[in-house]
C-alpha cells in the first residue's frame, strides 16, 4: 500500500515539476496491465500455462494425499493384527509419505512462483516496448499503469489499454 502511494506521489511530483518548468500542456495516458494480461493473446497463453502447471501440481499432491489416507487406514485397521515390526514399518512409511507430500507442496509453490515471475517479466518487457512506441508516436509525456498507480480517479479518454492489447497481439506471430 505504501508502495502504491509512493508511486502516485512521485508521479504527481513529476507532473507538477514538468508543468512548473514551463513544459506547457502535459499529455497523459494510462493502461490497465491486468486487463492486458487477461485479454491479450499472449497473456491468455501465460494464464493457461500457469493454470495447467497448477493443475499438474495439485494432481500430484492429491495422489500423495490418497496414498497417505490409504496408509492411515491400513495402520488403524490392522494395528491389532500387525506385529510390532510391521506396525513400525507402516508408521515409518506414513511419516515418509507425509514428509514427501509436504516437500512436494513446498516445491510446487516455489516452482509456480518462479514460473509466474519469469513469464510475467517477459510479458512486462515486451509490453514496455509496445507502450514506449505508442507513447512516442502519440506524444504522451507519461503513461501510467492503472493497476500500479494508486489512482482513485481517471478519465477514460486517456485509456490506451485496448490499443496496447491490439498492438501487442499484432507483434506476435500468428498461432499455429
Amino acid at each position: 500500500m505504501i508502495d502504491h502511494r509512493l508511486r502516485a506521489a512521485v508521479g504527481a511530483l513529476l507532473i507538477l515539476a514538468a508543468a512548473a518548468a514551463g513544459y506547457g500542456q502535459i499529455k497523459l495516458g494510462y493502461l490497465n496491465s491486468q486487463e492486458v494480461l487477461e485479454k491479450s493473446v499472449e497473456g491468455k497463453k501465460i494464464l493457461a500455462r500457469l493454470q495447467e502447471a497448477d493443475r499438474q501440481n495439485q494432481a500430484a499432491i492429491v495422489k500423495l494425499d490418497e496414498e497417505i489416507r490409504t496408509l492411515q487406514t491400513k495402520l488403524s485397521t490392522q494395528r491389532i493384527t500387525l506385529s510390532e515390526e510391521a506396525a513400525a514399518k507402516n508408521a515409518a512409511d506414513l511419516d515418509r509419505r507425509t514428509t514427501e507430500r509436504k516437500r512436494k507442496a513446498e516445491d510446487a509453490y516455489a516452482d509456480m512462483n518462479e514460473l509466474r515471475d519469469r513469464l510475467f517479466k517477459t510479458l512486462q518487457e515486451e509490453l514496455i516496448a509496445v507502450v514506449t512506441q505508442i507513447g512516442k508516436e502519440k506524444g504522451y509525456d507519461f503513461i501510467f499503469d492503472l493497476g500500479k498507480s494508486g489512482a482513485v480517479y481517471w478519465n477514460a479518454a486517456l485509456d490506451i489499454t485496448a490499443e496496447v492489447i491490439r498492438r501487442y497481439d499484432a507483434s506476435k506471430p500468428p498461432a499455429k
